[in-house]
């Protein structure tokens, strides 16, 4: 059974950093390929960044390209955001996505909220 455990999410002021994790199990984390989405209230989810298996191929959206790194850990079974300069529109739930090709495997979502 696939289990994910998030963490690193909360309340951080405008120019603040945070770093988001997710731990997986139930599945061989190194085969797949893990993505980071956010939803905000009332808009559609998008696309935040993404990683290769191997951790040798990244690719960022646009809305955080510049202030964020994805990285992961496969001793670990972890993947992780590292978010800097944050915005008050960087306010959604972020979700972590584990991709092998014939499955997916998403974590439940960690809300993070930039304010004053």
């Amino acid at each position: 059974q696939v289990q994910v455990v998030e963490s690193g999410g909360g309340l951080v002021q405008p120019g603040g950093s945070l770093r988001l994790s997710c731990t997986f199990s139930g599945f061989t984390f190194s085969d797949h390929a893990m993505h980071w989405f956010r939803q905000a209230p009332g808009k559609e989810r998008e696309f935040v960044a993404q990683i290769t298996t191997s951790g040798s191929g990244i690719d960022y959206g646009d809305s955080m390209k510049g202030r964020c790194t994805i990285s992961r850990d496969n001793a670990k079974n972890t993947v992780y955001l590292q978010m800097n300069s944050l915005k008050p529109e960087d306010t959604a739930v972020y979700h972590c996505m584990a991709y092998g090709g014939k499955e997916e495997y998403w974590g439940q979502g960690i809300q993070v909220t930039v304010s004053s």
